[in-house]
């Protein structure tokens, strides 16, 4: 009793007003909500339809024979490499959560539950294509039950994708300032206007690093306040983001045959662009938008199957297999959860029930 007392007090507190400086979020009136949904729409068909045209283009006159060849050739040892990778890809996910809790003032939530949340949220709200409304539904139906309200689950979904776009964000700037012909093929612009946008990007990092180091920030009204990380937390979500990056891009590379001779900073690059276009997609998984633009920035005409047997097997380790996983370890968890009452009342019964 004592502890869900607690719990409730320190969720309260959580929505309570921060005493630090805020930025006051201007109020959206319904028409100008419905115009920037609007246009976001617009750019995620926009985004999908080059994307599925370019890979329409790449998959012509494909060997799917060799594809599958090159996929039955691949050692075992190399895959249960990227296999681990792909698991310390997800196992710093879960740091985005606990991150999240701290930065929230939830301390009292262990970390075995933002692992769930985690693990389960992302595979299933990515691999479904509808992020913003799966993932809070998924984190609210598991942290509920340490106390936490809408409130802390929004908060704790805008904090996590702030750790997503800082490491990404960090990674491509950086990746582009060293390797600008890395995407020439997908943007077209020259390598020193590349370079010069990496330096914008990393300014800009560096500007908010530095005004989240000088005091706490917030933002948003006093009835619905978001809690930013201090500048030594921003710090540490960049480190975790540069590492889930860093992962699961090294997991593909483990797949891409040596004598295709893609270097890991050239791979690292597209990949960051190719998973941010398919996160801006909103398209299950990326799918279709993160493959052409691999296969684009990555490939030529002499190398296609390769690099397609490449990304079929990451697809298969790091989206559809984490996907079945997540699936059946949140019914697990609903399931359990749904018996838990039952079986309390049915000790309940037997013990008022007079043996005969």
């Amino acid at each position: 009793m004592d502890h869900a007392n607690q719990a409730a007090r320190q969720s309260k507190s959580s929505a309570e007003p921060i005493n630090s400086p805020k930025i006051n979020l201007l109020p959206k009136t319904p028409g100008s909500s419905a115009r920037l949904k609007g246009l976001g729409a617009a750019v995620s068909i926009a985004i999908a339809s080059m994307a599925i045209f370019a890979l329409t283009h790449a998959l012509k006159h494909v060997d799917y024979a060799q594809v599958f060849a090159i996929v039955g050739r691949t050692p075992g040892g190399v895959i249960i490499m990227a296999l681990m990778l792909v698991a310390c890809s997800y196992a710093s996910l879960t740091l985005y959560d606990l991150l999240a809790l701290r930065t929230i003032g939830r301390t009292d939530v262990p970390y075995r539950i933002a692992a769930l949340a985690s693990f389960t949220s992302y595979p299933i709200a990515h691999g479904i294509g509808a992020v913003a409304l799966i993932s809070p539904v998924i984190r609210y139906r598991i942290y509920s039950r340490n106390g936490l309200g809408a409130v802390d689950v929004a908060n704790i979904c805008f904090l996590t994708g702030l750790t997503f776009w800082l490491g990404n964000l960090t990674a491509l700037g950086l990746s582009l300032f060293y390797e600008p012909d890395a995407i020439s093929l997908m943007d077209y612009l020259p390598a020193q206007l590349t370079r010069v946008m990496a330096v914008v990007l990393l300014l800009g990092i560096v500007a908010f690093l530095v005004w989240s180091w000088r005091s706490p920030r917030s933002l948003g009204t006093r009835r619905w306040p978001v809690r930013l990380p201090s500048g030594p937390m921003v710090l540490l979500q960049i480190a975790i983001g540069v590492f889930d990056l860093g992962a699961a891009a090294l997991a593909m590379y483990m797949l891409i045959p040596a004598g295709l001779n893609i270097d890991f900073l050239r791979l690292t690059t597209v990949f960051i662009a190719a998973t941010l276009l398919g996160f801006a997609s909103h398209t299950p998984a990326g799918i279709g938008v993160f493959d052409a633009a691999i296969l684009l920035g990555l490939g030529g005409d002499d190398d296609k199957e390769p690099l397609i047997a490449a990304l079929l097997m990451f697809r298969l380790l790091y989206h559809f297999l984490p996907f079945v996983i997540a699936l059946g370890l949140f019914g697990a968890v609903e399931g359990w959860r749904s018996l838990r009452p039952k079986r309390a009342v049915s000790a309940l019964l037997r013990k008022i029930t007079p043996a005969n």
